[in-house]
């Protein structure tokens, strides 16, 4: 399940397969179906606390890579963790939970640490197998897996792409389909634990699909406040 004999996140470039929670880094926080993971690197592992800034590296990249990519990743638990969701003695293996969230903080011991949050994976809806279309009789060889990704479609989320009139306020571009004009809704405090955003529209942006990847993974972010020239808080 876990292949790393030391390693908290077996991964690196291309994905992470699996993570163990099992209470060695002071910033983790355990919820049961939900997890706010903390990254690999820069932990003493004697005191379990951090005494250098964590890099977007190794396993820490795998898991923004699974994020971006939709891909499930395996869980288990240890001992060390917290006593309310994890084992008395040894390992368990609690299953699939999907990365929806990573982002850089400062931890409580003043470093930069790379934070994770996971949610378990509700369900599996794997493609049904379908003959291949042409002049054989031959199927299509198929390997079942498992990908879900989280779409919100709010009144909140409507009106504020609504108000822009569905063009990115990054870019400026308003993407045209047969349908009607297309634009996603992005939280710039995103929902649920840890960071609890409210759902309204002065905590949403109207983005395009290629700047809410970019915004949603860290590369483009919102700097707080500023005041222009005349004075005016902008």
């Amino acid at each position: 399940m876990h292949r790393p004999n030391q390693a908290g996140i077996c991964g690196g470039k291309d994905g992470a397969e699996s993570i163990v929670v099992s209470g060695g880094y002071v910033d983790d926080e355990d919820y049961g179906t939900e997890l706010v993971y903390t990254g690999q690197g820069g932990n003493d592992p004697a005191t379990k606390r951090q005494i250098a800034d964590q890099q977007l590296t190794r396993g820490n990249l795998g898991l923004a890579r699974s994020q971006i990519d939709g891909n499930p990743v395996r869980v288990i638990r240890g001992a060390g963790g917290d006593q309310k969701y994890s084992p008395r003695l040894g390992l368990r293996y609690d299953g699939l939970f999907r990365v929806v969230d990573h982002w850089s903080d400062t931890g409580k011991d003043g470093y930069k640490i790379w934070r994770y949050r996971l949610v378990a994976l509700e369900s599996t809806d794997p493609p049904p197998a379908a003959p291949l279309h042409g002049t054989t009789d031959q199927q299509t060889p198929r390997t079942e897996a498992t990908i879900q990704r989280l779409v919100r479609s709010t009144a909140v989320a409507n009106g504020v792409k609504r108000l822009h009139g569905h063009r990115c306020q990054v870019c400026g571009i308003q993407l045209a389909t047969p349908a009607g004009p297309y634009a996603e809704a992005a939280h710039i405090r995103a929902l649920g634990k840890p960071h609890n955003g409210p759902d309204v529209p002065s905590n949403v942006l109207c983005l395009c699909p290629n700047h809410h990847v970019l915004f949603d993974t860290g590369a483009i972010y919102v700097d707080g406040w500023h005041r222009d020239g005349g004075g005016r808080r902008r």
